[in-house]
């Protein structure tokens, strides 16, 4: 909102200063700015107020070290960062862009989500929240909202660089060509980028197009799926990953960032012509969500750090998961999940490997086996004896380095 109020004193009255607000770089700052104040000052009110309602969290006696110090502590924190992140986002975002609605519906349905399941669990005294099929046929709604319209919508398009001879042929006329006629024109495409690869892009179309070429106008449905998919995906293993004091927070904050540098090469035509990627016009602008949400991770890192004032609980974990999907496929960068999520991935792979091989040797042997000594994998650490800063911290470094490896791929294919 007051992007648009600067926007009309610029143009009605030359406003001093205005003109600043024009500027992605600038309202970007202000808006991590606004969260972290947002949610460090209110933060406290928030839990509070949790405490207030007997919001505290319900603790299972699962063996680990600390764990009984920690009921009553208050859950739902989620709402610090779901308030601190779409406040900063109405007041500075251009509201219109579609990247920006997506991503708000994407907060407050997931938020809901995991708020109705937190609610359960607390005032219905049921252990298990949210029974699991209503949770997945919420996230399949939010991938079926999510990849429609990026598939349908007008505004979704991408520009790719000409053939390197049309281009030598258009500089060579003309040396002082502007970086914007060695583009393509918009286009509507379900094409996305695969890391590691020389020629990195990728059409969807093409999974359907080789048995017929009349296919391509089926591609929607493939889109939808990946889309469903990863949004599934990323919030399950958010979730997993919530599950001592800072480790999802200060995950999450790392991937959204790496996460934003890609939007905002994605979104400027300069350094897309200049990396060699995909031009996605007005993707840029989410660089202003991702501002505000990595001030609001931040601010409540302030509270949930060991030893924790309040749990995100699946207000939180959902929501950020996901946020970092819807993201990640906007910038057309899903394929690189695996790498720049993979503490994500590892939590849910340990729990899927701990169950599938628990049911199998008991199946066999009549008799369940472990591969870790609990899941997700920072309870195995637990068990072995390592305090949980410790462990955090060092999920912390490998999610630093994942994300190097992540930016890399920008110029390693």
């Amino acid at each position: 909102m007051l992007y648009y109020l600067f926007d009309y004193l610029e143009k009605q009255f030359q406003f001093p200063g205005a003109t600043l607000f024009g500027f992605l770089t600038f309202r970007g700052a202000l808006a991590m700015i606004f969260s972290l104040l947002i949610s460090t000052i209110y933060g406290k009110r928030i839990i509070r107020f949790l405490q207030k309602k007997q919001m505290g969290e319900t603790i299972r006696d699962l063996g680990l070290e600390g764990q009984a110090e920690k009921a009553g502590t208050p859950t739902m924190g989620g709402i610090i960062i779901i308030l601190a992140t779409l406040i900063p986002v109405f007041l500075l975002a251009k509201l219109e862009n579609i990247y920006i609605i997506l991503l708000i519906i994407t907060t407050v349905w997931m938020g809901i989500i995991g708020f109705l399941d937190d609610y359960i669990k607390k005032f219905k005294n049921d252990k298990e929240g949210l029974k699991g099929r209503f949770k997945v046929m919420g996230q399949i709604g939010l991938g079926l909202i999510v990849g429609l319209a990026l598939y349908f919508n007008d505004n979704v398009t991408i520009k790719e660089k000409l053939p390197v001879s049309q281009q030598q042929e258009l500089l060579a006329a003309d040396p002082d060509l502007p970086i914007t006629k060695l583009f393509s024109s918009e286009e509507k495409s379900t094409k996305t980028t695969i890391p590691f690869v020389k020629n990195n892009e990728f059409d969807y179309a093409n999974l359907i197009t080789w048995i017929s070429p009349e296919l391509e106008k089926y591609a929607w449905v493939i889109f939808v799926l990946v889309a469903i998919f990863i949004i599934t995906a990323v919030s399950n293993g958010a979730n997993l990953t919530d599950g001592i004091d800072g480790l999802a927070a200060g995950t999450s904050a790392i991937i959204v960032l790496t996460l934003g540098i890609f939007a905002w090469v994605s979104g400027n035509i300069i350094f897309s012509e200049y990396l060699n990627i995909m031009y996605i016009p007005r993707v840029e602008e989410i660089t202003i969500y991702i501002a505000a949400f990595v001030g609001a991770l931040i601010g409540f890192l302030w509270y949930n750090t060991y030893p924790a004032q309040v749990f995100m609980g699946d207000t939180g974990s959902l929501t950020i998961g996901g946020i970092i999907a819807v993201i990640a496929i906007a910038v057309r960068k899903e394929w690189l999940i695996p790498v720049l999520c993979g503490i994500f991935l590892v939590e849910n792979l340990s729990v899927v490997m701990q169950v599938s091989w628990f049911k199998y040797t008991k199946k066999k042997y009549g008799e369940g086996r472990r591969i870790f000594k609990m899941s997700p994998l920072h309870h195995h650490y637990q068990k072995l004896g390592y305090h949980e800063s410790k462990i955090v911290t060092r999920f912390w470094i490998v999610g630093i380095l994942l994300a190097i490896i992540s930016i890399v791929t920008l110029k390693i294919r």
